[in-house]
C-alpha cells in the first residue's frame, strides 16, 4: 500500500489556463511581537493577510501552506519590524520561485499606548487600530503604515449660533437695568439660562497612511499618533477627572473645527515630514446633527502615489 500522499497542486494543470494578480490566505489569527520606535517590544495579536502571485499561466495553484509556515515563524521566534517584514516578502518569494514574482503582506492590529490626562495626570490605556502593509512587487518595495486616530471635533457653525443665542439671552435678561451688576452677571452665566445653548461636537476618527521611506527602519507608530494628536488638541480621553473634562471642554471651544480644517492641520504636518514618501489621510466626522458623516481626504500629491 502506497504512503506517498498525492500532490495536486504540483502535479495537476490548471482546468483553465491564465495568470493571477493574488493568490493566498486572509484574515490568519496570529499571535505577534512587535517593535516599534521609542517603544518596548510587545505582544500583539494581529490579523494577517498573505498574497503572492501566480505567474505561471498553467500551474494548479501556489503553496499556500509555505506562507502559513513563514508568518508562523515570525510569530514564534521573531519580532515584526521594518527588516523582518523585507525578509517575510523575500520569503514569501522564494518559497515559490517558480510561480511567483510579487509578494505582499498585511497585519492589522490594536497598537496600545499608555496616555496621560490633560490635568490631573492620571494614566489610562488607549487602543490605535494600525494596519502595517508590506509590498514586493519584482524588487520594489513598498511599506505602508496606517493608524485611526480618534479625537473630538466641534462645530465652528453651532458655536457661532449658540453664542448668538446667549448674547440675546444676556439682552434680555438686563436689557432693563440701569446697571449691570458684576456679581449678577456671574451668577447668571452659571446657570442653564445664562448658557441657553451649546454647539455640537462628535467623535470623529483620522484615518492616515503613510509610504515609508528607506531611511527609517523603525516603524514610527507612536510619532504619527502624537504627530495627529498635536495637530488636532482634541484626542479622546482615557482616564478622566472633572478637571481633565473641563479641560477637555476648554480644548474644543479653542479648537472648532470643520472637517476641512481638521484635514488642513493634518496635510501641514505630514508634508513637513520628510520620512513619508506618500500619505493619504481621511477624516471622518460622525456628525451628530446630521445622519451622515461629514469626511475630507487628500493626499501629498505624488505622481503615481496615493489617489484620492
Amino acid at each position: 500500500m502506497s504512503t506517498t500522499m498525492p500532490d495536486i497542486a504540483n502535479h495537476t494543470t490548471a482546468q483553465t489556463e491564465g495568470t493571477l494578480d493574488w493568490v493566498g490566505m486572509s484574515n490568519i489569527e496570529m499571535p505577534i511581537m512587535l517593535a516599534s520606535k521609542d517603544e518596548s517590544e510587545r505582544m500583539v495579536s494581529a490579523h494577517v493577510d498573505a498574497f503572492v502571485n501566480l505567474k505561471d499561466p498553467q500551474a494548479k495553484g501556489i503553496h499556500m501552506s509555505r506562507l502559513y509556515l513563514l508568518i508562523d515563524e515570525l510569530s514564534n521566534n521573531g519580532v515584526l519590524n521594518y527588516q523582518t517584514l523585507v525578509t517575510l516578502l523575500d520569503g514569501f518569494i522564494s518559497s515559490h520561485h517558480d510561480l511567483s514574482d510579487n509578494a505582499k503582506v498585511q497585519f492589522k492590529f490594536d497598537y496600545h499606548l499608555r496616555r496621560k490626562s490633560l490635568i490631573s495626570g492620571k494614566q489610562g490605556w488607549k487602543a490605535y487600530p494600525v494596519t502595517l502593509t508590506g509590498r514586493l512587487n519584482k524588487g520594489e518595495l513598498t511599506i505602508e503604515l496606517s493608524v485611526d486616530v480618534r479625537y473630538s471635533s466641534t462645530c465652528p457653525c453651532s458655536a457661532a449660533l449658540a453664542r448668538q443665542l446667549i448674547q440675546r439671552a444676556f439682552k434680555d435678561t438686563f436689557l432693563n437695568e440701569q446697571s449691570v451688576d458684576l456679581n449678577d452677571v456671574h451668577e447668571w452665566l452659571g446657570t442653564t439660562d445664562g448658557i441657553i445653548a451649546t454647539p455640537h461636537s462628535q467623535r470623529s476618527v483620522a484615518e492616515v497612511k503613510v509610504k515609508l521611506g528607506a531611511n527609517i527602519k523603525d516603524l514610527p507608530i507612536t510619532d504619527i499618533v502624537n504627530a495627529i494628536e498635536d495637530a488636532l488638541q482634541t484626542p479622546v480621553q482615557a482616564a478622566v477627572k472633572r478637571e481633565d473634562e473641563q479641560e477637555f471642554a476648554r480644548l474644543n471651544g479653542q479648537n472648532l473645527m470643520f472637517c476641512e480644517d481638521a484635514a488642513r492641520r493634518l496635510q501641514h504636518i505630514m508634508l513637513a515630514n520628510s520620512d513619508y514618501d506618500d500619505f493619504w489621510l481621511k477624516i471622518n466626522h460622525l456628525e451628530s446633527l446630521h445622519a451622515h458623516d461629514a469626511v475630507s481626504i487628500t493626499t501629498k500629491g505624488v505622481v503615481g502615489g496615493y489617489q484620492p
